[in-house]
Parts: C-alpha cells; structure tokens; sequence
C-alpha cells in the first residue's frame, strides 16, 4: 500500500501487515522501532527523506515543538506511526 503526505511531497510503501504492527491500540513505540531495525524496505524509505522535509511535514500536525522536530530519528518514528495508523483506517 501507498501513503502519502497531505501536501504529497512524502511517500511511503508498505503492506497492511506492516501498518497493523505499526499501529494499534496502546503504545506502539516499541513496534514502530522493531520495524524501522528489522525490516530494510521500511528504514531505506525512511533514510531517502531529507531531514528538513520531514520536520517540515510534522510540524503541520501541530503536535511537536520546534526543539523535538530535531529528532531526525524521532521524526522518521512518527511518520512511519502516522503513515500507518492512516492506512490501518483507510485514509490513504
């Protein structure tokens, strides 16, 4: 499946099973990061994201201040957690 950024300048690939792992009730913290370590297809989609697009694109969900989106590692967590969870309801 196919995810994209509202304003389209981020896409990302990966099957429901992986979405499911991604996003689920409770904490998926701990899920997120086992697929960014475990699984290359994923990690490799995430590194080709130029650091600077990424904090952009978080910062217009409005829910990181301007010192987290520092957090290139943080912030390719929270996309993949994003990206999931819209794929798990059927958003993109």
């Amino acid at each position: 499946m196919y995810w994209t950024t509202g304003s389209g300048r981020i896409e990302l690939k990966m099957t429901k099973q992986i979405a499911a792992i991604c996003s689920h009730q409770g904490q998926c913290d701990n899920d997120v990061d086992y697929i960014i370590n475990t699984m290359p297809q994923i990690s490799k989609q995430l590194d080709a994201i130029p650091a600077d697009l990424l904090a952009a694109e978080l910062k217009e969900y409005g829910a990181w201040d301007e010192i987290e989106l520092k957090d290139n590692t943080a912030n390719k967590q929270r996309i993949l957690w994003i990206a999931a969870g819209d794929i798990i309801e059927g958003n993109r």
